[in-house]
């Protein structure tokens, strides 16, 4: 593993569902990236998904990273609730098909390539990684609706 990076992550929805958008900002050392796009048709959950899942798709090779969120739906997903559907065959432990299970399984497969800890942070608190990744998310939602 090479490196240290720092990934600041979000998504947003105008309406749920409704059009959304993802933002990511990566830091490494001295370098700084902006990452945002969006879809016509989804919900946050899904783009607070999409935002962890490109922002680690961007990373050439395996790096240690620390992924901060302000989703608990991401963090506690891939922490402490996907073992267990996995286990289950990508169901609930009420039985139920896990929602969203394409993109647990594409998150699932980019944290593989990394050693991620991953963070919550509080959303709109003033956390400046936190702030921008929302200003990123809402401008992937904003190219999508001014289209």
């Amino acid at each position: 593993m090479t490196g240290k990076v720092v990934l600041y992550t979000d998504g947003a929805c105008k309406g749920n569902p409704g059009p959304g958008g993802w933002g990511v900002v990566l830091s490494y050392g001295n370098s700084n990236k902006k990452l945002h796009g969006g879809e016509a048709n989804t919900t946050n959950n899904r783009m607070e998904l999409m935002a962890a899942i490109r922002g680690l798709e961007a990373l050439k090779r395996p790096c240690e990273v620390e992924l901060y969120t302000d989703s608990q739906y991401v963090r506690k997903g891939i922490t402490e609730w996907m073992h267990g559907w996995k286990r289950n065959g990508w169901k609930t432990s009420a039985k139920k098909p896990v929602k969203n299970e394409d993109l647990w399984r594409e998150l699932d497969n980019e944290v593989a390539r990394h050693s991620v800890n991953w963070h919550w942070v509080k959303g709109h608190s003033g956390n400046p990684g936190n702030e921008l990744a929302d200003e990123l998310a809402n401008r992937g939602v904003e190219e999508l609706t001014n289209a």
